[in-house]
């Protein structure tokens, strides 16, 4: 069965549509919604076979776990054992936003929701069609990235119907979303908070408010034998179904060698694409040559990195070559993703 597909903004919600789609997830069912960072793919937070539901629709390992979505503050005190001062600190700066924090889990959050550990992961999104739906919902919405586990997190609901329309119950429109790459993740359950995985809201805005702040050393590495408490820090992710290699150094070096690469694809017969920037795509001659943003902008990179990594697959490009992006407010956290999808193959020239 195909999933119903409601179109909206969140200038103008559709409230039937929303009260529909509260209903389905209140009844154990799936339903895709928009973020501002991603789409999310949602289930009954507080019902472990709603959880099992979604690992099953996206073929994702049981024991990566999912984070829970509310739409309240007072709702967060239900579903975890504290909240530290410094967590409340942080909320009251960047939620609702693309912030998910760390926590002791309390009892009503099943193991199921959690990949099986005593923490949990919960944000407040910003999104209006996010924050009514999770409203009508009951208050607790598990949502991981609506794709198929391991391809490119969706940022548009074309990108959801193409992985997972015959598997969910409904999949809410609400165009593109404004971040393009997955929430801050913040652990609060250690005794310093750390950064599990970067996002849009980076280090040293975390600084600000909070005063001293780590940095898990495996976000631009492979990964450690550790089990991870965030979501998506254990499995590969976010690859297109061509071999991405990045490329780092100088502006000309990095050309000079994706320019050679990509020569010598054509060469065997094979179909190459480059990702590089509106400062750079001059220097590329051959390939399916594709345009990120603009380094002036470094949001926009962030914005269109899994558009571009699924235009890929839509174009079967087997051979994927992209400059790195070391921006300074983003860079982080674009790396971290593009490392990833890259099976972290990257070439220094």
């Amino acid at each position: 069965m195909k999933a119903q597909i409601a179109k909206m903004t969140e200038d103008q919600l559709d409230i039937p549509a929303l009260d529909k789609a509260g209903s389905i997830l209140k009844a154990g069912g799936l339903v895709a919604f928009p973020t501002e960072t991603v789409y999310g793919l949602g289930g009954n937070a507080l019902d472990p076979a709603a959880s099992k539901k979604i690992y099953a629709a996206k073929g994702r390992p049981s024991d990566n776990p999912l984070i829970v979505h509310i739409a309240d503050m007072e709702h967060l005190d239900k579903i975890v054992r504290k909240v530290p001062q410094k967590a409340r600190l942080l909320a009251k700066q960047y939620w609702p936003g693309p912030l998910t924090m760390i926590f002791s889990k309390a009892d009503c959050v099943p193991f199921e929701t959690t990949g099986g550990l005593d923490s949990v992961a919960v944000r407040m999104p910003v999104n209006k069609i996010a924050g009514e739906l999770i409203r009508r919902s009951g208050g607790y919405i598990a949502a991981p990235s609506a794709n198929t586990s391991g391809r490119p997190s969706p940022t548009l609901a074309s990108h959801v119907i193409d992985d997972l329309s015959d598997t969910i119950d409904m999949i809410i429109d609400g165009g593109m979303t404004d971040i393009g790459l997955e929430s801050t993740i913040v652990d609060f359950t250690v005794g310093v908070p750390t950064i599990l995985r970067p996002g849009y809201i980076n280090r040293k805005m975390l600084v600000d408010v909070l005063g001293e702040v780590l940095v898990d050393p495996g976000i631009l590495s492979p990964n450690s034998r550790v089990r991870p408490k965030a979501p998506g820090m254990r499995y590969k992710h976010y690859a297109p179904k061509g071999d991405l290699t990045i490329i780092k150094g100088s502006e000309g070096k990095v050309a000079d060698k994706i320019n050679m690469l990509a020569a010598r694809c054509l060469e065997d017969g094979k179909k190459v694409g480059v990702i590089c920037t509106e400062e750079t795509k001059k220097r590329y001659q051959v390939g399916d040559i594709k345009c990120i943003g603009t380094l002036a902008s470094e949001d926009t990179i962030a914005m269109h990195l899994y558009q571009i990594l699924r235009e890929f697959d839509d174009d079967c490009v087997e051979y994927i070559y992209s400059e790195a992006f070391d921006t300074p407010r983003m860079g982080q956290a674009i790396m971290n993703r593009l490392l990833k999808a890259a099976g972290h193959k990257m070439i220094e020239v």
